[in-house]
């Protein structure tokens, strides 16, 4: 009967420790290195992000100058938009990818002209 007893408490435990990690979800805090690739060439930013909750803001630092980000995380779904100067025009560029673990992918768009796709690794 002991045993029993010591063996649900056991599996209660674990299932809680499974659910509270499920709740935390995805977290991209950190410094992540960027290798990018678009029609108009590539290259190989730095993005430090902070997120709290579903919230992300952050610094990207790159080929296209210096800009604080704005974005989300919603389960393993990223996206985050920043702000260039092409030419004396602000130009929008905007990430959407997926999270796993310490690595992330999907595609890029900058300001509607120029597609392309990403990989990162966290630092």
């Amino acid at each position: 009967m002991k045993t029993l007893i010591r063996t649900a408490v056991i599996l209660t435990v674990a299932i809680l420790a499974s659910a509270q990690l499920a709740a935390q979800g995805t977290n991209v805090t950190g410094d992540w290195t960027f290798n990018v690739t678009t029609d108009q060439g590539g290259g190989t930013p730095t993005i430090t992000f902070k997120q709290d909750g579903e919230k992300l803001t952050g610094k990207y630092v790159g080929q296209l100058g210096n800009a604080d980000l704005t974005g989300t995380v919603k389960g393993n779904a990223i996206q985050f938009t920043f702000t260039v100067d092409v030419q004396g025009q602000q130009a929008p560029v905007t990430y959407k990818g997926t999270v796993e673990k310490d690595t992330m992918k999907g595609t890029l768009d900058i300001a509607g002209m120029v597609n392309g796709t990403f990989t990162a690794t966290k630092k």
